[in-house]
């Protein structure tokens, strides 16, 4: 099975919850599945960028960009996490290379344009082509790809990626039967309750109702557009529960929340 397996940057700051994941992304490898690991690490790159003296700020859940704050980007993104995760899995057992953006070009960007920031956001972009040929040859030589979530822009530019929107993204071009969201939380919550399953068409009315806010938004909106490119199944799971990666890649119903395609609305959110 192809799968994208999307990494909260939030868990690789959790050493017990690190060695989890990276020990069941080794043992899938190892039974054949061909998978691309996508991280984010948005927690760590703030910190960073305060220490520096260079101040965050947002709009939608997408971080403004300047040069400055692209290249502690890369930095923080394409250096110390993507490494300190590709050592975990290969210290798992199974080795893996980490990517980032410029490597073979491996993932390809265009500028992100926004109507309500005049200037637009800077070096924030959105991905347009993936090598896949390079991700096949990683896999046939039983390497699993790390990427950041960073792409090579017009110029030879680096751009800042959302990290969801560039797994679904990558699960698209890479014609993954899978996408797995491993975060923080249980799955997509009401209130203190794990919704078993949402619809792509219920996910306007969650936002509406303000049951779901900042950065899960973001990560429905991608889901939505993996199962629009024909993705199978896409679960959004708590990446720290023991064995919840291999649960996931096997169709559990009982973990996290799957985010399904359109059906009739008159059947409710989450059954």
């Amino acid at each position: 099975m192809r799968a994208v397996i999307k990494l909260a940057g939030a868990l690789l700051e959790d050493e017990e919850a690190l060695k989890g994941v990276a020990c069941q992304v080794a043992e899938l490898a190892r039974q054949g599945h061909e998978l691309l690991v996508v991280h984010g690490g948005g927690r760590l790159f703030t910190a960073t960028l305060q220490r520096m003296g260079i101040e965050s700020k947002f709009v939608n859940g997408l971080r403004l960009t300047d040069g400055e704050t692209r290249d502690v980007a890369v930095m923080v993104l394409g250096g110390l996490l993507n490494k300190r995760l590709a050592g975990a899995i290969t210290q798992a057992g199974q080795p893996a290379v980490g990517l980032s953006a410029a490597d073979a070009a491996c993932f390809l960007a265009e500028p992100m344009i926004h109507n309500e920031v005049p200037g637009g956001l800077g070096y924030v972009g959105y991905i347009v082509g993936v090598n896949v040929e390079l991700l096949e040859t990683l896999w046939r030589a039983g390497l699993v790809p790390v990427a950041a979530c960073l792409g090579l822009g017009p110029g030879g530019e680096v751009y800042n990626i959302n990290a969801d929107h560039m797994a679904a993204a990558c699960a698209e071009y890479v014609r993954a039967e899978r996408l797995i969201y491993l975060t923080d939380v249980a799955g997509v919550l009401d209130g203190d309750k794990v919704l078993k399953a949402v619809s792509a068409a219920e996910v306007e009315e969650l936002i509406r109702q303000h049951k779901v806010s900042g950065g899960m938004v973001l990560k429905l909106e991608a889901c939505k557009r993996a199962l629009n490119a024909g993705v199978s199944q896409v679960r959004i799971v708590g990446g720290a529960l023991p064995g919840a990666l291999l649960k996931a890649l096997n169709g559990s119903r009982t973990l996290g929340t799957r985010v399904k395609p359109d059906f009739p609305a008159s059947l409710g959110v989450g059954r």
